[in-house]
């Protein structure tokens, strides 16, 4: 069977609406129940806050949010992730994510109720990830007492 990229899809139909895998993008898109709608991208520049389809590698996809415009790149980070992506280039990106479905109901990315989630998650991303990583480490230093492990 011929499989199509995501890339060859959107190329051909210019459009592509797919259910979200992964949780990265969690809690404004959950695996299994949401699904997000991409428009291909043209040659205009993203935008800070845009989220984009781009490709890592040659089968790997992520929708991911653009957190940072510069000169010849982007700074890439995924609503639930604590890792920023650098280095991401117009080249590496599919499609513009123009619409999503959450619970059953249709938003639009040029919704207020949703400009403003977007400005409020992108504000406390750096509590968040260092919370993430607070609660990493401790986890990990639980997992050595429960086996007798200790740093030296």
């Amino acid at each position: 069977m011929n499989k199509t990229s995501f890339g060859e899809y959107l190329q051909q139909y210019g459009v592509l609406t797919y259910r979200i895998k992964g949780v990265s993008m969690k809690p404004m898109l959950r695996q299994g129940r949401d699904s997000f709608t991409v428009v291909r991208k043209t040659d205009k520049r993203c935008s800070k806050y845009d989220v984009v389809l781009y490709h890592r590698a040659p089968d790997e996809y992520v929708l991911h949010r653009i957190i940072k415009v510069r000169d010849n790149d982007y700074v890439i980070l995924g609503d639930n992730c604590i890792n920023k992506e650098y280095g991401i280039k117009d080249e590496d990106i599919l499609g513009v994510m123009t619409s999503f479905v959450r619970k059953g109901k249709e938003h639009q990315v040029s919704e207020s109720a949703y400009r403003l989630y977007v400005r409020l998650w992108c504000m406390s991303a750096p509590v968040r990830i260092l919370l993430k990583k607070l609660k990493g480490r401790i986890r990990k230093n639980d997992n050595k007492k429960q086996y007798g492990q200790m740093d030296l």
